[in-house]
Formats: structure tokens, C-alpha cells, sequence
């Protein structure tokens, strides 16, 4: 198994989690707030899949795929916007459909993908962040994202387990 086969795998671990988070959620259930203040299915969903698209998209010198789904969303952020520090209001307006937040996920998925599969040992060395210290390579960066994205997605299938049944 290499390096690239690894990250593909991961990937797709979020993907599945995702599909099976929102399948079969109406839009209120996606919207379901534990407790009136914790984070909805929809916004985490949605979130992971921002940080997704925007970092993979900056790891491989691409554009992101959001500003084509944007206007889909109908959400009052600017188009850079990834969740990153929403409070509460903000969380309570993403309201949207499980279709199209799979729909969004699916696109992310696949750009990701189609990168990673040709990542090589070397190239997770690369430095794609050097805002940091240490500055960050594309190995890092990867793993980070894996990393927040199983977090919310877990989150996600958690909130999903507190909804009452239908």
C-alpha cells in the first residue's frame, strides 16, 4: 500500500460517513441543534467539507469547487468562507437539503481524490504552508485535514443519534 493509497482510503472513511449522516435527513433534522446552541449535522457537514475543498484545493494549486455550489447553498457567507470561528448565529443559518450537501461533498471528494492518488512519498515532504512554525508540509496538511474532517463527521453521526425517531 503506498502513501497516495492511504489517503484515498481515509477519504473515502469521511465520504462514507457523510452518506451516512445525512441520507434520509429532512432539512430540519439536518438542522437540529442539541441543546439550542450546539453544532447542527448540516453545519459540520457542511464545514468539513469547506476545509476540505479549501485546503486540498490550495495543497494542489487549484480552485476550489464551493463558488460553483455557492449559490446553491444560498448561505449569507463570503465565498472564502470555510465555518472556521462561526458562533451560534451563524451555525443556525445553514440550512440545506442532505442532497445537496452530499452533492457539494461528493464534487470535494472527488477532486481530492483525483489529487491524492498521485501524491508520492516526495511530495508529502513539499512545504505548502509557511505561515507556520515549523512550516507545514503536504503531509501535515493532509493528515490535518483528515484529521478535523473524521472529527465533525463523528460529530455529525452523533448528533444524528440524539435525533428522535421519525
Amino acid at each position: 500500500m503506498t502513501s497516495a493509497d492511504v489517503l484515498v482510503d481515509a477519504f473515502g472513511r469521511i465520504k462514507g460517513i457523510v452518506h451516512q449522516t445525512v441520507d434520509g435527513l429532512s432539512e430540519d433534522q439536518l438542522a437540529h441543534r442539541p441543546g439550542g446552541e450546539a453544532n447542527s449535522i448540516a453545519w459540520l457537514v457542511w464545514h468539513l467539507t469547506r476545509i476540505q475543498d479549501d485546503h486540498v484545493a490550495d495543497a494542489a494549486g487549484t480552485e476550489q469547487v464551493w463558488p460553483k455550489w455557492a449559490d446553491r447553498f444560498g448561505l449569507p457567507f463570503d465565498v472564502g468562507d470555510t465555518g472556521y470561528g462561526h458562533d451560534s448565529a451563524a451555525v443556525a443559518v445553514v440550512r440545506v437539503s442532505a442532497e445537496l450537501l452530499a452533492g457539494y461533498h461528493d464534487e470535494v471528494h472527488e477532486r481530492t481524490v483525483e489529487y491524492v492518488s498521485a501524491v508520492t512519498d516526495t511530495d508529502l515532504a513539499r512545504v505548502v504552508d509557511e505561515r507556520w512554525d515549523p512550516p507545514v508540509t503536504l503531509g501535515v496538511r493532509l493528515v490535518s485535514v483528515v484529521s478535523d474532517d473524521l472529527q465533525h463527521a463523528g460529530q455529525a453521526a452523533f448528533v444524528r443519534g440524539l435525533l428522535p425517531p421519525r
